[in-house]
C-alpha cells in the first residue's frame, strides 16, 4: 500500500465546488484584492483563535516580519527564538535587521527551552519568538516570567499550531495566537488551515499593533496615496480569503480527526523499541500539524529508505537546525551551542499525518515502521 506524506487533493475536495463557487463570485464582481471576502475571513479567524484583532498578509514570513516591525524591533536589537524551527523564524528576524540568537529546546518536547532562552538574554535583547513546533504550544508560563523578568516583547511562532491549546497554570485555556502580545500564522497548502496557495496573517490583542500591521502591509499608507512609512506589498488576496473562510469552517473536525490519528500512532508505536515519541506536555492539547518519532541516527536514513521501499512517504522537519545553516555561519554559534536540537535534527522522522489518513494507511505506516527498526 502506498501511503502519501500528505494528500491534499483528498483535503480539497469536500470544498471543492464551495470554493469553484467563490472564485466565480470574485469573478463577477472584480473584487481582486481587499473588499468583504478579506474582511470576513479575518473577523472568522480572529474568532476562532480569541484574539480580538486579526491582519491577513501575503505569507507566514510576512506576518513574522510585519509583527518584529509592529514590535518595533530592529537594527542592533537581539531576538531569540527556537534552533529548530523552519528557517523563515530566523530569516524575518533578520529581515528587519535584527539579530537571530538561537536558543536550545526541551528534550521531551522539542519545544523552545526557557532556561536555555534565559541564558542567552544580554542588555541588546529586545524580543523572544517561541515557536509552537509541530502543533503543539510552548510552555508559555516559563516564557511569560522571562517577559516580566527582563521587559522582552513575545511573538509567538503559531504557523503549526492552528487551534492547539495548552493549560495555563491559572486554570485558564491558552489558544495559540491569543497569547502574547503578537503571533504570527502561515497558510501554506500543507498547514492545518491551508490556502490555496501562500497565505499568513497575524492576531494580536492590541488594536493599534493590529493598525500598525494593516498599514504596513499596504506600503506604510495611512490613507490613498498617504504613506507614512516604509511598507511592504504584503496583501493577502480576495480570493485566498473566501477560500480560507470556507476551510475554517471545518477546521476544528480536521484538527479533532488529527488527533485521533495521533492517539492511535501513540498507542501502537509507545512501546516499539527502538521508537521514541515526542511527549505532549501535561495540560497541552495539541492539533499535530506533523507527527515526528526519533530513532537512532544512525540508522534514521536506513529506516526512512525502508519505509519508502514500502511505499510509505516520510520528511525531516528538521534537518539542520538554523544556527547551523550556512547562511548564519557569521552568528559565530557552532556545533554544539544547541546541542538537544542539533541531536534530535538526526533522529527525527516525520510520518504521514493529515485528517484524510485512514485507519488502515495508518497501521500500513506502522507495520512497515515497525520491520524497519527490529
Amino acid at each position: 500500500m502506498t501511503v502519501p506524506f500528505v494528500d491534499l487533493p483528498a483535503l480539497a475536495a469536500p470544498d471543492k465546488d464551495a470554493y469553484l463557487a467563490a472564485f466565480a463570485r470574485i469573478l463577477d464582481t472584480g473584487g481582486y484584492i481587499g473588499g468583504p471576502a478579506v474582511g470576513q475571513f479575518e473577523a472568522a479567524f480572529a474568532e476562532f483563535v480569541g484574539a480580538p484583532h486579526a491582519v491577513s498578509v501575503k505569507t507566514g514570513t510576512d506576518a513574522l516580519v510585519l509583527a518584529l516591525r509592529a514590535a518595533g524591533i530592529g537594527p542592533g536589537d537581539e531576538v531569540i527564538t527556537a534552533a529548530n524551527s523552519f528557517f523563515a523564524t530566523a530569516e524575518a528576524i533578520s529581515l528587519v535587521g535584527a539579530t537571530p540568537v538561537l536558543a536550545d529546546v526541551d528534550d521531551a518536547t522539542l519545544l523552545l527551552d526557557a532556561s536555555d532562552a534565559a541564558r542567552r538574554i544580554t542588555p541588546r535583547t529586545k524580543a523572544i519568538i517561541p515557536v509552537h513546533l509541530f502543533g503543539q504550544v510552548v510552555d508559555m508560563a516559563a516564557i511569560e516570567a522571562l517577559v516580566r523578568a527582563h521587559d522582552l516583547f513575545v511573538i509567538e511562532d503559531a504557523a503549526q499550531a492552528h487551534g492547539a491549546t495548552r493549560t495555563a497554570p491559572s486554570g485558564e485555556i491558552w489558544r495559540a495566537g491569543s497569547i502574547a502580545n503578537l503571533a504570527a500564522f502561515s497558510f501554506y497548502p500543507t498547514k492545518n488551515l491551508g490556502a490555496l496557495g501562500e497565505g499568513g496573517c497575524v492576531t494580536t490583542r492590541n488594536p493599534e499593533l493590529a493598525a500598525r500591521i494593516a498599514q504596513l502591509r499596504d506600503h506604510g499608507q495611512a490613507g490613498k496615496h498617504d504613506h507614512v512609512a516604509i511598507g511592504y506589498n504584503a496583501r493577502l488576496d480576495a480570493l485566498q480569503c473566501a477560500c480560507l473562510s470556507i476551510s475554517l469552517a471545518r477546521l476544528a473536525e480536521r484538527n479533532d480527526a488529527r488527533r485521533r490519528r495521533a492517539a492511535r500512532y501513540t498507542e501502537q508505536l509507545s512501546q516499539l523499541s527502538g521508537i521514541r515519541l515526542v511527549e505532549v506536555a501535561p495540560g497541552s492539547r495539541p492539533v499535530y500539524h506533523l507527527f515526528v518519532v526519533r530513532v537512532d541516527a544512525r540508522r534514521r536514513d536506513s529506516v526512512r529508505d525502508r519505509l519508502g521501499a514500502a511505499g510509505i512517504a516520510t520528511a525531516i522537519h528538521y534537518p539542520t537546525p538554523i544556527h547551523l545553516q550556512r547562511a548564519y555561519g557569521s552568528l559565530g554559534q557552532r556545533p554544539g551551542s544547541c546541542p538537544v536540537a542539533e541531536r534530535a535534527a538526526t533522529e527525527m522522522i516525520s510520518l504521514p499525518m493529515y485528517p484524510d489518513l485512514t485507519d488502515a494507511q495508518l497501521d500500513e505506516v506502522v507495520a512497515a515502521l515497525t520491520a524497519a527498526v527490529s
